[in-house]
């Protein structure tokens, strides 16, 4: 398994928690696109001379081909340099430290991209630039973080769930109470994760809470029950859960959908009934870019659907894009459940948005719930 969605983990979100505030003194906080720092976007060259830009770009191990640098330098004519950053937060830390990192493109999750266009940091996209934006689904143009694509391109999409031995249980798990109280026969045989967000859906949904939440009645209730529940785990898990239910050790465990082994036979996944979330990770454009065309001429690339298709064949992730999502194998298809999900199944999850200086709260939710004894 990549990496790629351990990014979500929070080791270092006292920073998150500091843009927040930062972005909330600044009068941040929206939910829209109108607070790109009020500043206008830049006039971009269409015929600019490609091979005269370089690209430095930061993503996650694993995230897109290893030779993803030399597929641009033959195509575009572009040198690239790609950097890694382990977390969202790793990255944030960079961005907002008002120090000039000489990223050109950052490939972060959703309420991440939010936070940075309402600090002022990201470049607008620029359509005209990105013809094959076409190919994304129009559902892709619908994200509640960013609608209309305004300072992000969508790379990857998913939802949450559980995923569990079809062999090692009972009964299949309908709900999100199948994790947070389970039958006798999986007690100390479940895990969920660790991640803020990610921490505290299962019983945020569980109550019919919207995963947003800034309620702290709502929260203290969550923290309540994700208490309760802490004695039948086996532990706290975003990383090696595939790996414990294909030895058995775990039957059923919360998990992102692509990092479901679904190819494994007596593995399944399941969307509780009460719903979950969507996930996005996008592409974005730094606004102290110096090569603002060559950044959007390599967002173009990756949404070529030969390209764009790689993040489904090798990590799979489902992408938004139509024409990659039709050209992959049906095999590929028939043995990986999540990857036929459609659009508007994923729609039906809540999108996760920055929640500005209330984003502290979930990190004080979650140190006090692995706290508890």
């Amino acid at each position: 398994m990549f990496s790629a969605r351990y990014p979500r983990s929070s080791p270092a979100a006292a920073l998150v928690a500091g843009l927040a505030l930062a972005v909330s003194a600044c009068g941040g906080g929206s939910t829209g696109a109108d607070s790109a720092a009020d500043a206008p976007a830049a006039q971009l060259n269409p015929n600019a001379d490609l091979s005269k830009q370089g690209l430095t770009i930061s993503v996650w191990p694993g995230y897109t081909p290893e030779d993803l640098p030399k597929r641009v330098k033959d195509r575009l004519k572009v040198d690239v340099k790609i950097t890694l950053h382990d977390t969202n937060e790793i990255i944030m830390g960079k961005l907002t430290g008002g120090a000039d990192t000489g990223l050109d493109v950052a490939f972060v999750s959703g309420q991440y991209a939010q936070a940075l266009n309402e600090a002022g940091l990201l470049e607008p996209i620029h359509p005209e630039l990105i013809p094959n934006l076409v190919n994304l689904y129009p559902e892709a143009k619908e994200l509640s973080y960013d609608k209309g694509n305004a300072f992000s391109v969508p790379y990857t999409w998913g939802t949450t769930g559980i995923c569990y031995r079809t062999d090692l249980v009972k009964t299949p798990p309908t709900s999100w109470n199948d994790i947070l109280d389970p039958p006798a026969d999986a007690r100390k045989k479940v895990t969920m994760m660790t991640t803020e967000r990610w921490l505290a859906l299962p019983a945020v949904k569980a109550l019919g809470m919207s995963v947003n939440t800034r309620s702290d009645e709502d929260l203290a209730k969550v923290k309540e029950k994700l208490i309760a529940a802490k004695p039948n785990l086996l532990g706290y898990d975003d990383v090696t859960f595939g790996d414990r239910l294909k030895s058995g050790e775990a039957v059923m465990v919360e998990a992102w959908d692509g990092w479901c082994p679904t190819t494994e036979k007596n593995i399944a996944f399941t969307v509780p009934k009460e719903g979950s979330d969507l996930w996005v990770d996008t592409m974005v454009v730094l606004k102290g870019s110096k090569n603002k065309e060559a950044a959007h001429a390599f967002i173009n690339f990756i949404l070529d659907p030969e390209i764009h298709s790689w993040a489904a064949r090798n990590i799979l992730y489902k992408v938004p894009n139509k024409a990659a999502m039709d050209a992959l194998p049906a095999d590929l298809k028939e043995k990986n459940a999540p990857l036929r999900m459609t659009p508007s199944q994923l729609l039906a999850g809540e999108s996760i948005v920055d929640l500005g200086e209330d984003s502290t709260k979930f990190t004080r939710l979650a140190t006090e719930v692995k706290a508890a004894k």
